[in-house]
């Protein structure tokens, strides 16, 4: 079968891809569509360390192929969206609600492939950018099949990730502001929850003004050009003292940064961008404690993958969340290169792969 393989040097499609059978608590998924991350690029570039080879890919959705013997809950046909979380339902964390919490979903890594016969590793417990993957059930969530495959991939990750920063990490409430660093796939799905919440002002700051139109249409009150600098004094001329809530959305220790300087007193900033390992950022304390401010990070929007990605489906299904218009073009495997130029030219809120 196929499969968009990273040997270390350059990604390519092979054809010389095979996965093993589901196990007992396993589901073998034809994927059907996967959208392309940045954290797909970060693999490429060495800001997300991996072993290689590997079979790419961490944001899909597809069909149920088969199911291991001891799985009750889905069944061969099921429409299912994918989750890299694969947590152990078991411990203190996972029993209280907080899967992002398990520590036994950190790190997880497996050899589920073999390429031109030697073994490949999987990405994010996933790999999507294959005809076939094998995950553990937990990570394969049924949806309803009146959603379309191409907009219910995207739920994998970039909008369970932005949306939930803003429904389950923060506390955005009526009438509040929130500043949006970064109008990528996270970014624009932190701002269409931002509305869902009430909020009064949403403003969205990037770099790229060609950006403006699409961040007004997921619900951003207004637009910030961040290309020349300045992003917080812009920010503070349209809400004055600064926002309640600011979401990084790049992964870049200068951004962060400005996001904490934009706040109002008593605001948090939400931390969502993965930077490279070793990235570091400075604030005064004070910053921090004379004006109570709040800093926290947030991994995967605080995800409960099994109540979370029905909500988000039918939120969809109600006209409530935009996911088809987070669609802006659609490739075959083969032009995996052309998604990536794309998405460093700034032209995508997502790119789907289309199987």
């Amino acid at each position: 079968m196929r499969g968009i393989v990273y040997d270390g040097t350059e990604p390519a499609v092979r054809t010389d891809v095979e996965v093993r059978d589901p196990g007992p608590t396993d589901v073998a998924v034809r994927i059907v569509n996967a959208g392309v991350c940045h954290s797909d690029l970060s693999v490429l570039d060495g800001s997300i360390p991996f072993p290689t080879p590997l079979v790419m890919g961490h944001e899909g959705a597809g069909v149920v192929e088969a199911v291991g013997s001891e799985v009750s809950k889905l069944k061969v046909g099921d429409h299912v969206v994918l989750s890299t979380l694969k947590y152990c339902g078991q411990c203190s964390a996972c029993n209280t609600g907080f899967p992002t919490r398990c520590r036994r979903s950190f790190g997880v890594m497996s050899q589920p492939f073999t390429v031109g016969g030697e073994p490949a590793y999987n990405f994010a417990a996933t790999s999507v950018f294959t005809d076939v993957t094998v995950v553990d059930q937990v990570q394969a969530v049924k949806v309803s099949k009146d959603i379309p495959l191409q907009s219910a991939c995207l739920i994998g990750c970039g909008v369970i990730t932005g949306a939930g920063a803003v429904l389950n990490t923060a506390d955005v409430t009526h009438g509040q502001t929130v500043a949006v660093f970064g109008v990528g796939g996270i970014g624009l799905n932190v701002i269409q929850a931002a509305k869902l919440c009430d909020a009064s002002r949403i403003i969205a700051v990037d770099t790229l003004a060609s950006k403006k139109d699409l961040a007004l249409e997921f619900g951003a009150t207004d637009f910030v050009d961040a290309s020349d600098g300045g992003s917080v004094e812009q920010i503070q001329q349209l809400v004055k003292g600064g926002v309640d809530w600011s979401f990084e959305c790049v992964g870049h220790p200068a951004v962060v940064g400005d996001a904490v300087k934009a706040l109002d007193w008593g605001g948090n900033c939400v931390i969502i961008g993965v930077p490279a390992a070793t990235a570091k950022v400075e604030i005064p304390i004070t910053h921090l404690t004379h004006i109570d401010r709040g800093v926290r990070g947030c991994r995967y929007g605080g995800a409960r993958p099994h109540h979370d990605i029905p909500l988000l489906v039918q939120l969809y299904l109600d006209g409530k969340l935009k996911l088809d218009e987070l669609v802006s073009k659609t490739y075959p495997m083969e032009s995996f290169s052309d998604v990536v130029e794309d998405m460093h030219a700034g032209r995508l809120a997502r790119g789907v792969l289309t199987y």
